[in-house]
């Protein structure tokens, strides 16, 4: 990898920038060593994870967040994590037209990536775009990912901050919220607050939030917005500075960032041992095992230590 990329990233070059992310995405694992060198360029930027059901009008927020952060003298990239379709690969990248008015701005990186196959949407690529961008010096990296399933967990295990972004429709659904949402969210946005419901919801929602949150954290406090028209983003963009101040008084900023680089070598480490585990001949033993029904003779657990015994016969 050359030394110029590198210079090139660090200098804010968005053409650099962009060429890092591609080799990223397309699975061209940039070497260690260039890795490594931007890790340490990478620690003052802010991550916040922005997830939610679809329509709920993720793009949008995001979009007056940029103009927020930019009218407030920060510099903000952007990842916008789409799915992808386990069985083509391709991903639905989506309108990211109200976004174009930022590419000649060098105080703004907008990138849309696929999932590439995780549930939630938020891929070690998409980390690892994550620390490119706040090696360029983005103040903001602001992750929008597909809030489907386990999406929420996956941004908060990426991200300083997560917001889990809400509309008046979703009153029912709070009755069957899990516990697990109310645990990783940092913050609250009921989008489309102009709509009926959204003052019943965000009152259902501080109760649930005031009963249900651990002691060890900070209640998560919840927003009204329309971000369509611009209302509420100011209040928003107060709030997760605000959050942020606290998260940094209190500590929890720091284990956060530990806990994600935690989950973060655990993840490379497993993902390494599988592909070296995978060898074209237990491939092959696999295969024949499971060419139809019938020839499944074994369970799932004696195949797996007879593949694993193979292993360790290999070395």
């Amino acid at each position: 990898m050359p030394q110029s990329l590198i210079h090139g990233i660090l200098e804010n070059d968005h053409g650099s920038i962009s060429k890092a992310v591609t080799l990223i995405e397309n699975n061209q694992t940039p070497p260690e060593p260039f890795l490594s060198e931007l890790y340490g360029h990478s620690a003052m930027s802010v991550r916040i994870g922005i997830t939610g059901p679809p329509g709920a009008g993720k793009s949008t927020l995001v979009n007056v967040l940029i103009e927020t952060c930019l009218a407030n003298n920060k510099t903000v990239g952007v990842i916008a994590v789409d799915p992808t379709s386990p069985f083509s690969g391709g991903a639905l990248l989506g309108d990211r037209v109200r976004m174009n008015q930022y590419t000649w701005d060098d105080r703004v990186f907008v990138r849309s990536m696929g999932s590439h196959g995780d549930l939630g949407g938020l891929a070690r690529k998409s980390q690892e775009a994550g620390d490119v961008l706040a090696a360029s010096g983005k103040d903001f990296i602001l992750y929008e990912t597909v809030g489907v399933g386990q999406g929420e967990h996956d941004i908060a295990n990426a991200a300083d901050l997560s917001v889990v972004m809400l509309v008046p429709e979703s009153g029912d659904e709070i009755q069957l919220m899990k516990a697990g949402l109310i645990e990783i969210a940092d913050m609250f946005v009921i989008n489309k607050s102009d709509r009926d419901g959204a003052n019943r919801l965000a009152s259902m929602l501080k109760n649930i939030l005031h009963t249900f949150t651990a002691r060890s954290k900070i209640e998560p406090p919840v927003f009204n917005t329309v971000a369509t028209e611009g209302q509420g983003i100011i209040e928003l963009f107060m709030g997760i500075e605000s959050h942020l101040k606290t998260m940094t008084e209190n500590g929890h900023l720091d284990d956060r960032r530990l806990e994600r680089y935690r989950q973060r070598v655990s993840a490379l480490v497993r993902e390494q041992l599988e592909d070296s585990f995978w060898t074209a001949e237990k491939k092959k033993i696999l295969g024949e095992s499971t060419q139809s029904l019938d020839r499944i003779s074994t369970a799932p657990h004696t195949m797996a230590q007879e593949l694993l015994g193979s292993q360790i016969n290999e070395s």
